[in-house]
């Protein structure tokens, strides 16, 4: 079930929080109890690794970390969790519940997409000394790890954390990706606690704690219990998303 009421940049709703909770909350609920009377027998629900919090900090999210939701899609997912469980307590219904991080790939809208376009502005940004390190996940790998959570038999249950398996920076990423492109990554140093205080003055605080935060996640768990294995590598990821987006800035 990935069906959700995401962030929107402009939230016309008069009761945003109630729009959140209607949707990914009951609208869950009400799946789940539909699917256990008609017979499913597990049901996969994507959840957020914001559940854990907006950022890592120096250490690593795991699965056995107290829920952190930082706003109402974040706990409107949590709550939609705890839906689920007492659904399956009720019903016998199987869940397994992933939490990706920041999810990428060819048609991906929202922050990353906004990224491809400012490396491909050729602008020069202020980020050679973001040194953070986050975790990314290809759709093609989450696509595999929902199949892998769907049919294996010691899943049902379970909460599992996802990754590519390379974390990276985000500057590293910008030089990637511009790598990719086909042209040069222009990075510039900037302190990065005067570029936090510029952004607060102009609303943009959260879009530069994504970029400067690290937000790291501890996969460990699927890849023992599940035997699973991305197919996919981090540098296979970002050059299928490359290609799409530049496929796409080229066609008539």
């Amino acid at each position: 079930h990935l069906a959700a009421r995401a962030h929107l940049l402009k939230d016309g709703a008069s009761d945003p929080e109630n729009e959140y909770r209607i949707t990914n909350v009951l609208g869950t609920e009400r799946l789940a109890r539909r699917a256990a009377a008609s017979g499913v027998r597990r049901l996969v629900y994507l959840s957020s690794i914001g559940v854990h919090g907006r950022h890592s900090g120096a250490g690593v999210f795991i699965e056995r970390d107290p829920p952190a939701p930082y706003d109402a899609y974040t706990l409107s997912k949590w709550e939609a969790e705890k839906a689920l469980h007492a659904v399956s307590a009720e019903s016998g219904l199987e869940v397994v519940i992933l939490r990706p991080p920041l999810v990428y790939g060819p048609g991906n809208p929202g922050n990353f997409l906004r990224l491809l376009e400012l490396v491909s502005s050729g602008w020069p940004l202020p980020l050679r000394d973001f040194n953070n390190r986050r975790s990314l996940l290809f759709v093609d790998n989450l696509v595999d790890a929902i199949i892998r959570c769907a049919s294996h038999p010691g899943a049902a249950g379970q909460t599992y954390l996802v990754r590519d398996g390379d974390d990276i920076s985000t500057s590293e990423l910008v030089r990637r990706l511009a790598e990719l492109m086909g042209r040069p990554a222009r990075l510039f140093a900037f302190p990065p606690a005067l570029l936090r205080g510029m952004a607060m003055m102009i609303g943009k605080s959260a879009d530069i704690d994504r970029l400067a935060n690290s937000l790291v996640v501890d996969d460990s768990k699927i890849r023992a219990t599940l035997g699973w294995r991305p197919p996919f590598s981090l540098t296979d990821g970002l050059r299928e998303t490359v290609s799409w987006f530049v496929a796409g800035r080229s066609a008539p």
